[in-house]
């Protein structure tokens, strides 16, 4: 058989939905974590933040040997990595004296490969032959949505029917993927997504560019009012709204990322309709206006209809972001594409990890922390309309 850039297209589709795996799953355990080996709340937000301080120093390190090793080789141990992470979590809890160990342990398997993932898959889509690449990107990202959606129905399905206790085996499955993906990624075509090679422009000239810091500061807000929510909805709908679990997960967790994926999936689609900094800017609106729902409506069907409406309104924020930046720095190369997942991901790191933290001063009252979260999507607009002024001055 042979593959073309629409097999790399499908590779990368499969990757986001690995990289959605890596985010979601473990969440969806951390009532069942807490009760099986009495872990405090306080050592569940460390998992978040573990997982997104990795992710981090792999974009980081990426900057060093992306470029050296290829693309195709970092999406191959991406994709190897994220599977190491799952077989991790059925297997290393029950070898090491302390279960908790074990758990970190796999985070930090898998979270080389979601960070990986970051750096590698948006940059090889950019490179792929496109009629128009913010649409691209956007269909690209709600991959991870309906990733996201996977991971929520199919895990509440399989403990539904199996029990909770099950979720070992669901870990085991979770791992399917990557490995498979590793294989494709070994075979698809790829082309130099950093422009490198025709002149790239130099990391000290995209240090000087504004446009370069405020969106820094986007992709910050993005990751931190996406994850913010979508960290914590589970265990909020369950503890803080009273829902049982399942319902919960399909209700909160599963329409949140239902949301975000339509989001992107709209821009993809018709994209070249709508201007895309002032879809970002409603979009930014929405979300403030949808965390004073979750945090301050005492209805909870209204609340769980907010956690629907963040999610609609953070879906394009990241794909946003991303495309407008890497448009006005053009050939700006692989250090580039870093830095923007790395701020990415210290956002997604600190939003959660907020919400953990002020929850857990509140006496583990969660909206709480989902309000103190509610800064990100306000600094947010704040970077927007810093990013539209300077949209003149440089590009």
């Amino acid at each position: 058989m042979k593959f073309g850039f629409k097999h790399t297209v499908y590779a990368s589709f499969a990757g986001y939905v690995v990289q959605a795996s890596v985010n979601n799953f473990a969440p969806l355990l951390f009532t069942t974590f807490s009760s099986s080996w009495n872990i405090p709340l306080s050592k569940i937000t460390l998992l978040i933040t573990i997982n997104f301080c990795v992710q981090i120093l792999t974009d980081i390190a990426s900057v060093f040997f992306v470029d050296r090793i290829g693309y195709r080789a970092a999406a191959v141990a991406a994709n190897a990595m994220s599977c190491a992470g799952f077989v991790g979590m059925a297997v290393l809890p029950g070898l090491t004296p302390d279960p908790y160990a074990g758990l970190l342990a796999s985070v930090v398997l898998y979270a080389v490969g979601g960070g990986l993932l970051e750096v590698t898959i948006s940059p090889i889509v950019e490179a792929c032959p496109s009629d128009n690449k913010e649409m691209a990107m956007s269909m690209l990202h709600s991959f991870y949505c309906w990733g996201s959606v996977g991971v929520v129905l199919i895990s509440t399905l399989f403990f539904s029917v199996f029990g909770i206790g099950s979720w070992k085996i669901a870990s085991l499955f979770w791992g399917v993927l990557p490995a498979l993906n590793a294989i494709l990624f070994s075979l698809v075509p790829i082309n130099d997504p950093t422009g490198e090679k025709n002149g790239g422009a130099p990391l000290k000239k995209v240090l000087r560019s504004p446009v370069f810091w405020v969106a820094l500061l986007l992709m910050f807000c993005s990751g931190a009012s996406e994850l913010s929510i979508s960290q914590w909805v589970s265990a909020f709908t369950e503890t803080g709204l009273g829902v049982g679990k399942s319902a919960g997960d399909l209700a909160g967790t599963m329409m949140f990322a239902v949301m975000m994926g339509l989001s992107r999936l709209f821009y993809g689609k018709f994209g070249y309709k709508i201007r895309l900094m002032r879809f970002m800017a409603l979009s930014v609106t929405l979300c403030a206006f949808s965390y004073a729902v979750i945090t301050l409506c005492p209805v909870p069907a209204i609340q769980l209809a907010g956690c629907a409406l963040c999610g609609l309104s953070v879906g394009i924020m990241w794909p946003g972001t991303y495309s407008t930046a890497v448009s006005r720095l053009k050939n700006s190369g692989t250090a580039v594409f870093a830095l923007l997942a790395l701020a990415g991901d210290i956002g997604c790191a600190s939003g959660p990890t907020l919400v953990g933290l002020v929850s857990n001063a509140a006496g583990g009252k969660l909206s709480a922390g989902l309000g103190a979260a509610a800064v990100f999507p306000v600094m947010m607009a704040a970077g927007l309309i810093l990013f539209s002024k300077l949209k003149t001055k440089d590009s």
